[in-house]
């Protein structure tokens, strides 16, 4: 069944009950406080921002959203990107887009403008959804982009180049639209990428939605008591789909917007959170400020708190040792998994095996795992080899690209470009991966994009970007860098000319060195990390 029928049933049996809170405890609501009456009072005694609605209008929003979609020429298998931050719009019109038999094609909010450009074009999308926050990036190409595509504004003072969202669906019906969906409809783009950093549009069927959904719920026993707290953004598969335990469940969830300690524990406090998902540097982040004092567990209420879980990155075992010291009632669990496989759990640790913290774990509901040697034959227990796995939440393909859809689907099994050994107890443990993304605080960062802005500096002669450990953000960015002959360079000098990055793209570290090649050009990458230590540290850091 269709993801959008768990909405209806909720909005069916659960109308008036909370489906959804957003969250902002750092801003004021300026619809009780004004902001001249908040500037003269103290931060901790004006109201947050705080919106929610019930199943009943979570559904009715949808359904005007699709209807405004049909009414608009928007039909079967047309594409509508969504490029917003996490608010109480987004997952209605996520679902309107479904309610349509449209396809919904989430853009990563960090895109600059030539990305949302490429993608755009990549994914072939008919319509772009977006924010206020995106109005410069989507103006910058709003000639090309609008050439056979309708750009909608979310927001208040929408921009001359796009249509007002709340304009369109005013007058839209509440009622679902009369367009029959099954399992084996297309729902779903998501982006990823390879080591030359360019994304790769990975396209699912309804039915992938549905197994993460169903997944996720069973994973973590998600009831209709519970409360999950959502942080990272929607455009992630992580994110949506842990939510989505709350949709077959018909819980309430709340997105939160803030990732400091203090906004954490008291938006779990304030809204009764019974489950949270955290990455390494959140957790790490919490842990610090209680060991520092700066918070008190007993400012909190915090009881009611049952799981937290971490995702996206690999979590050291020593982070989960000093977590379960401040939290010993927690139930804990990790999850594995890749855009291409619906987001994470189809390898996943499960709560009642904290002893085997460090492993991903074991397949998760109706996945089936293997390892496989580089000719596909599966490795002895115990050796190491490329992960591969296998279920029905395994993407269609690659849109557009079948030569990588070849290369990466085989026989039904989804080769996952990680390396990983199962113990004797068949728990899976990650070893390294083939690839040479580094994932820094939950985000996947790709050397070739920091490498080759950085060969534009006319004092560089070559350059290699690597991740080193880091122990809040998991990985951090490393640039070892080659002076063109005599010339000098200091790190200041770098680090300013890479202000023109994203932040999270800008290396934590500079390194003045010569850069390895082999025989055929390529950057010997594991020599540069086991020349700086990075193979101890990890070391150090599993025996912790």
């Amino acid at each position: 069944m269709p993801v959008t029928e768990y909405l209806e049933r909720n909005a069916r049996l659960y109308p008036d009950e909370v489906a959804l809170v957003e969250l902002n405890p750092d801003e004021p609501d300026t619809r009780r406080t004004s902001w001249k009456e908040f500037e003269l009072i103290q931060p901790s005694r004006f109201e947050p921002y705080r919106r929610e609605i019930t199943w009943s209008v979570f559904d009715e929003k949808a359904n005007r959203f699709a209807n405004m979609l049909i009414g608009r020429g928007i039909k079967k298998g047309d594409k509508v990107a969504i490029l917003m931050y996490n608010c109480l719009e987004w997952l209605p019109i996520y679902f309107g887009v479904l309610k349509t038999g449209a396809i919904a094609v989430p853009f990563n909010f960090r895109y600059d403008a030539e990305e949302i450009l490429y993608c755009a074009e990549l994914a072939e999308v008919d319509m772009i959804v977006f924010g206020p926050a995106f109005i410069g990036r989507i103006e910058t190409n709003a000639e090309r982009l609008s050439k056979g595509r309708l750009l909608i504004y979310v927001g208040d003072n929408c921009p001359e180049f796009a249509e007002s969202y709340h304009q369109l669906v005013a007058d839209c019906s509440s009622h679902a639209p009369n367009v029959e969906i099954t399992d084996d409809d297309f729902g779903a783009i998501y982006f990823s990428s390879g080591t030359t950093g360019f994304p790769k549009a990975i396209l699912h069927k309804h039915q992938s939605l549905t197994q993460a959904a169903q997944m996720e719920q069973k994973h973590h026993g998600t009831s209709r008591d519970d409360t999950f707290l959502c942080i990272p953004p929607l455009y992630h598969t992580g994110a949506k789909f842990h939510w989505m335990g709350s949709l077959v469940a018909g819980s309430k969830a709340v997105l939160l917007k803030g990732t400091k300690p203090e906004t954490i524990l008291s938006a779990v406090s304030s809204e009764h959170c019974t489950i949270v998902w955290l990455l390494v540097p959140w957790a790490q982040d919490i842990l610090d400020a209680l060991d520092r004092g700066d918070l008190k567990l007993e400012d909190y209420e915090l009881s009611q708190w049952r799981l937290m879980h971490i995702g996206a990155q690999p979590v050291p075992p020593s982070l989960i040792k000093r977590w379960k010291e401040y939290f010993p009632h927690h139930q804990y669990d990790t999850n594995y998994g890749l855009s291409e496989s619906t987001g994470p759990g189809c390898v996943h640790l499960g709560v009642e095996n904290i002893h085997k913290v460090g492993a991903i774990g074991v397949p998760g509901y109706r996945w089936e795992c293997k390892i496989v040697d580089e000719n596909g034959v599966t490795v002895p227990q115990g050796e190491v080899g490329e992960l591969c796995v296998k279920g029905p939440g395994v993407m269609t393909c690659y849109y557009r690209n079948e030569e990588a859809t070849a290369e990466t689907i085989r026989d039904g099994w989804l080769f996952t470009g990680d390396m990983a050994r199962q113990d004797e107890d068949g728990f899976y443990f990650l070893v390294d991966r083939k690839k040479d993304v580094i994932v820094s605080g939950g985000e996947n960062i790709y050397p070739v994009q920091i490498e080759d802005f950085l060969r534009k500096h006319n004092k560089i002669k070559d350059v290699a970007v690597i991740g080193l450990p880091d122990r809040r953000l998991g990985e951090k960015t490393a640039a070892i860098i080659e002076i063109k002959d005599g010339m000098t360079c200091t790190e200041e000098e770098i680090e300013n000319f890479c202000l023109e990055l994203p932040r999270y793209k800008r290396p934590k570290q500079i390194i003045f060195h010569e850069i390895p090649r082999n025989a055929t050009g390529k950057i010997e990458k594991p020599k540069l990390r086991q020349m700086y230590g990075a193979d101890k540290l990890v070391e150090k850091e599993n025996e912790a």
